[in-house]
């Protein structure tokens, strides 16, 4: 029984140095000692709350009591230099204790920052935490510590409600983000392992999004070795942008082995994959319907569906147009041979017309009286004349109307037609 309780006294002493011993062991992304064998070295990586994790947006929940977070002092950076230093895993910026956050259960004060970043090959990546399956080309880390509750970022490591990380996605695009200057145009300074340099202090804050209302919050740990399960985390929903030559600097600037080893290895890949949530929860400060965002397969069925609708559209309009022409081209070719077929029988209406008229105009002729036989002509002549003209003496008359008008008349035998014409002219009536 004495045996027991000295054993459990020499642990409580031995925990500092167990914890620090475990913090120095050799570890690295890839290789030995990688990602897969974590939790065979560091227990605490095996745990069912790690980070970093895939944040599937539809999957969150509201929470409106998460308040905007507040900085306290990240602006004020006095005079005092900051340090940089390259711990062979990443470049790490160390906060003075004055700076701090707000709007947590407890006051929460700075510690140190880091990045985190990919190689720019064909596994495009770099950032820890992931939106909707997506990653981004790197990801900063703001670490803070119970300041309330613990006296030091040692103590407060290890317990459930000890740090709070700040995570920042990082994308490119054209324009240089003169905030990440602070620290990139210093790396050169610290390119292998183990080397550390004093750089002018800055406005941390121009580091974080904007918006600082709309974040994704969770329990998890440490994303590196000892993996640590005490982070309360604040992943922003608002991507930060540098350049892609500022992105260039980050991946190709600094070394994991130390100036002396002769292996030279380049720091790239510096992030842990994502874990699994295991029936974690993940809260959003904000609605999911003013923040929602598709998943990599949402957008792939979303892509797949408006393509095979174009196609759709496409055959369905091509149908229609071959239809029209087909049926036009139908109507000219019935009706090419039916004007043929009316043609002939136009050209047999018309003798047939012609026939009729002429058959009319001879039955019209026959049907006029033929003058009386046996009659004298001269004595048919008057009797006619008398009888147009309602004149008893109708030559006198008829001459005097020709004299009158300066006409000429003209007399048809038979049947008897009388007309008075124009000479200039010959209209006749």
């Amino acid at each position: 029984m004495d045996l027991l309780v000295l054993l459990f006294i020499l642990l409580l002493r031995l925990g500092p140095w167990w914890t620090a011993a475990v913090e120095d062991m050799s570890w690295t992304y890839t290789g030995l000692v990688g990602q897969s064998q974590w939790s065979e070295h560091f227990p605490e990586c095996g745990g069912s709350s790690q980070s970093p994790v895939d944040v599937v947006t539809t999957q969150t929940k509201y929470d409106p009591g998460l308040s905007p977070l507040t900085p306290l002092g990240y602006s004020q950076h006095g005079n005092r230099p900051f340090s940089l230093y390259n711990n062979g895993h990443t470049a790490v910026v160390e906060l003075p204790d004055w700076m701090s956050l707000g709007g947590l259960p407890w006051l929460f004060s700075a510690v140190q920052m880091h990045l985190h970043w990919g190689s720019g090959g064909p596994n495009y990546g770099g950032s820890e935490h992931t939106i909707n399956g997506q990653s981004a080309e790197a990801e900063l880390h703001v670490v803070h510590y119970n300041s309330e509750l613990y006296p030091n970022m040692t103590a407060a490591m290890t317990q459930k409600d000890g740090l709070a990380v700040l995570g920042v996605l990082i994308v490119t695009g054209e324009e240089t983000n003169p905030a990440f200057n602070n620290i990139i145009n210093y790396l050169s300074r610290v390119r292998h392992a183990n080397q550390k340099v004093f750089i002018p202090a800055f406005d941390v804050q121009s580091l974080l999004p904007k918006d600082l209302e709309r974040y994704y919050r969770y329990n998890g740990s440490l994303t590196t070795p000892p993996c640590f399960q005490s982070v309360i985390w604040t992943l922003f929903h608002e991507r930060v942008q540098i350049s892609k030559a500022q992105l260039l600097k980050m991946e190709t600037m600094l070394y994991s082995s130390e100036a002396e080893d002769a292996d030279r290895m380049l720091l790239q890949d510096n992030y842990r994959a994502t874990q699994p949530l295991n029936h974690r929860a993940v809260f959003a400060s904000f609605a999911a319907e003013s923040g929602k965002e598709l998943s990599s397969g949402e957008v792939t069925a979303i892509v797949i569906g408006v393509m095979c609708g174009c196609v759709g559209l496409a055959v369905i309009v091509r149908f229609l147009v071959k239809t029209i022409r087909s049926t036009s081209s139908w109507d000219v070719l019935t009706a090419a041979p039916m004007q043929r077929m009316k043609e002939p029988e136009k050209a047999k209406e018309k003798p047939q017309e012609m026939a009729l008229n002429c058959t009319s105009q001879a039955e019209t002729r026959d049907e006029r009286p033929s003058p009386p036989k046996n009659t004298p002509v001269t004595h048919l002549v008057r009797t006619l004349l008398r009888t147009k003209t309602g004149q008893e003496n109708p030559m006198l008359y008829l001459k005097k109307k020709v004299q009158t008008g300066k006409r000429r008349m003209r007399i048809k035998s038979w049947p008897l037609e009388i007309r008075f014409c124009t000479p200039s002219t010959w209209k006749c009536h």
